[in-house]
């Protein structure tokens, strides 16, 4: 938005000649027109309309309800509950319990005495914290002298202990996820300690806690990264992350098991080159922002999700032409619709011939309002004409999916620790957070315990005889 000149006073007006005047007050209107259009596109702007996240949107409460654009579908709302197609889950109980505690009858209530004939026996199993779930142990090692050779051996530690370090595997495990994925600052951690055993760690020994656990993980992740390179379909995402006060990227990388971060500083392909080679033979799933449409790929998929906003927001534009909006936000619900139906019975046949009719049906749209569409219509049909093999790869194979919501949904973990602790204060404080997320939401991915990985992992890298636990999933899709 440019800056508009300053306007002549009024005696310097009255002494230009009357056209003069006139044209000049005319250019100035109409510039202000448009700054003021620029305005009120920036005003209706919010997550629904464009790729802002809702927790940006203005809290305001309308007078009146918000009048829909002339032509946009009715969406019935959702009720309440449970959604059609939900599997329902059933509370199977808890199996065998760990111990049997017995409530005494203790004396009778009428007459006090305790001798007493049992009638029936009601159980109920319930889950308890320990009294002490946290203990301070010391632990004593001997260095013995064998008496029948004289040769003397001292044991090795156990393996629960991570070299000279103060808190044991286990609660170093906890004390990651709790970091990472509760979001719990240091200081909370160091309270949380406290509450549970009477002692408070201070904040250095905690932020070693994150430091070890990440090294720890590292060549797992290594390892993890390199799969991910051979992943027929991978879904990419990044978001802002502050490093000492400085803007850098958190970028997401994922497929339907595996859920990687990057500590990158760019957001161009070069974080792409970096961690997917130079050229990725697979399907890239991703927004519509710039730096993807330069990376060599074998295919790629825009998210439809992201269209659907831009043509909403397209149908609140005074320039545009009504209903150029609601008629692309039907095809594209309707896209959304039938491959949720594939996803429930993949029938492969109905698909191809839907999608063989839906893509026809998309060209004939364009070609009706394309003469009729103002600036930002053009170019966003253009995009869909030129791009079609972006737009619609996901009707060609639907193994891929037409939105980039699971990279967007990893990547919200990320968001809420970066609001929480501000981002990072160095950039090896950045690494180890990309790690330590990585970790955690790929085991969220595969069904397994983020913690369990944890431990394994400082076994492994403190002790000798264990196997370096795996990120790779069994079955890749």
């Amino acid at each position: 938005m440019s800056a508009l000149p300053p306007l002549p006073s009024r005696d310097e007006l009255l002494q230009m000649p009357q056209p003069q005047a006139i044209d000049l007050l005319l250019e100035y209107i109409t510039r202000l027109g448009g700054i003021v259009e620029q305005l009120q596109t920036r005003l209706a702007t919010d997550s629904t309309t464009s790729s802002r996240p809702p927790s940006a949107d203005l809290l305001t409460k309308p007078e009146s309800p918000k009048p829909k654009p002339e032509g946009e579908p009715k969406v019935p709302k959702r009720k309440p509950g449970a959604q059609p197609g939900h599997q329902g889950k059933t509370r199977k109980g808890f199996g065998t319990p760990d111990r049997l505690e017995a409530v005494s009858l203790g004396e009778c209530p009428q007459c006090g005495g305790r001798q007493w004939q049992t009638l029936s026996v009601e159980a109920r199993q319930v889950a308890c914290f320990a009294e002490r779930p946290l203990e301070i142990v010391e632990f004593r090692r001997p260095t013995g002298c064998c008496t029948h050779c004289r040769s003397t051996h001292t044991p090795k530690w156990p393996s629960r202990l991570v070299g000279h370090f103060e808190l044991d595997a286990t609660l170093m495990a906890v004390l990651s996820w709790l970091g990472h994925y509760g979001h719990l600052s240091l200081d909370k951690q160091a309270e949380f300690v406290e509450s549970l055993c009477g002692w408070r760690p201070a904040v250095g020994t905690l932020a070693a806690v994150k430091e070890r656990t990440a090294l720890a993980v590292a060549a797992s992740v290594q390892a993890a990264w390199q799969h991910l390179a051979t992943e027929a379909v991978v879904y990419v995402d990044e978001t802002p992350w502050p490093v000492a006060g400085c803007k850098e990227w958190l970028w997401h990388f994922g497929s339907e098991r595996l859920s990687l971060f990057h500590a990158g500083q760019t957001r161009s392909r070069l974080e792409l080159r970096g961690r997917l080679g130079e050229r990725f033979c697979g399907t890239l799933v991703s927004d519509d922002f710039s730096a993807y449409n330069g990376y060599q790929v074998q295919a790629q998929q825009k998210c439809l999700a992201h269209l659907r906003r831009h043509f909403k927001k397209l149908a609140l534009h005074p320039a545009e032409p009504a209903g150029i909006g609601a008629v692309f936000i039907e095809l594209i619900d309707e896209a959304f619709k039938r491959y949720r139906q594939w996803q429930q019975d993949g029938d492969s046949a109905s698909w191809q011939s839907w999608g063989q009719q839906f893509r026809v049906r998309v060209e004939q749209a364009i070609r009706t309002w394309q003469p009729k569409a103002a600036y930002a219509g053009s170019k966003l049909l253009r995009s869909l004409q030129e791009r079609a093999g972006q737009w619609w790869q996901f009707l060609s194979n639907p193994a891929v999916r037409p939105d980039n919501n699971l990279s967007e949904r990893n990547l919200r973990l990320a968001v809420t620790r970066r609001k929480v602790s501000g981002g990072s204060r160095s950039q090896a404080g950045y690494a180890q957070t990309a790690d330590l997320l990585s970790v955690i939401q790929s085991c969220r991915r595969q069904g397994r315990s983020a913690m369990e990985f944890f431990v394994r992992a400082l076994q492994a890298t403190y002790h000798g005889g264990f196997a370096q636990p795996s990120l790779i999933p069994e079955t890749s899709t």
